[in-house]
């Protein structure tokens, strides 16, 4: 069973990597803010995509807490320091997605701040997921 139905009113075209809106019902879970430093909240990557991949994995090792998987996310906010180094990073990012995420699209915004409160990051993610009442 889906956790999630996209929402695409008609005459919409289906946008690429993200959905413009999510139904979902079930057990809800959220993540806060979660940067890319390791389990020790240490730093080891320094680049946006580095960064980007360790936030997925964070991400989906806090979702595993609640039995939830890259497949229950349904919505992502991502808060970004640089426009220009994202742009420039597209490739890496989707690749990284893409591994970690497959072809799972959430409802998403991509918002660049001028800074996070963790001055060494460069990306920050909050999450929902959902897990259908079902599959519990």
């Amino acid at each position: 069973m889906s956790a999630h139905q996209s929402l695409l009113p008609p005459g919409w075209p289906r946008p690429r990597g993200y959905s413009n809106g999510i139904a979902a019902s079930g057990h809800m879970i959220f993540t806060a803010g979660i940067v890319g430093w390791d389990e020790n909240e240490i730093f080891q990557r320094h680049d946006l995509p580095g960064q980007f991949r360790q936030v997925l994995e964070n991400t989906l090792a806090v979702l595993a807490e609640a039995g939830a998987g890259p497949e229950h996310i349904v919505r992502m906010t991502w808060y970004i320091t640089d426009r220009e180094e994202y742009l420039a990073s597209l490739s890496a990012i989707g690749a990284a997605y893409s591994e970690l995420l497959g072809r799972n699209f959430p409802a998403m915004a991509v918002v660049e701040v001028t800074g996070l409160v963790e001055a060494a990051a460069k990306v920050e993610i909050e999450t929902t997921a959902v897990i259908p009442a079902a599959s519990r």
